[in-house]
């Protein structure tokens, strides 16, 4: 079993009631357990500030699950939520972004997956929802998240709850 940790995202309909939701599908995906949720984030628009605010928040994963096929069962959970992907967007609105943030402390370099996740330690709003539930998880080659969130600033993010 393999300690992940997740980055959720979404800015497109009832963004809070879309992250519980995918909290409760990524509960569900065979052999994993939902080890523990941040609450909810406002995260101001980021890259692509024409658009509406975030809703962010982080999940910590215990699964037997490999990365690549823990990947697949996210984008599967996005695409249930109603992500369509559009390579030509970036940093565009969303009905829900999942990212594999961190794989225990694997450092994986794929076409297709990068962990830990290259900006993780930049963006306030990964870092700060996953150090509410994860501060002493390590960003292989960073440190600590704890150490990795002091140094960023919250950039508007203020928790919302549940």
């Amino acid at each position: 079993m393999t300690l992940a940790c997740i980055g959720l995202g979404a800015n497109i309909g009832d963004a809070a009631q879309t992250l519980r939701g995918a909290f409760t599908a990524m509960a569900g995906l065979p052999l994993t357990t939902l080890q523990a949720r941040s609450q909810l984030y406002s995260t101001p628009a980021w890259g692509n500030e024409d658009q509406p605010a975030f809703v962010n928040a982080a999940a910590v994963l215990d699964t037997g699950l490999e990365a690549t096929a823990l990947l697949q069962a996210l984008l599967g959970i996005e695409r249930d939520f109603g992500r369509v992907r559009d390579a030509a967007v970036h940093w565009g609105p969303r009905t829900l972004d999942l990212d594999l943030l961190l794989y225990g402390e694997a450092v994986i370099d794929l076409p297709q997956l990068k962990v830990p996740h290259p900006y993780l330690h930049e963006r306030a709003f990964a870092l700060l929802p996953l150090a509410e539930i994860a501060p002493e998880a390590v960003i292989p080659g960073r440190g600590r998240v704890r150490d990795a969130a002091m140094r960023i600033e919250a950039c508007g993010i203020a928790p919302i709850g549940g």
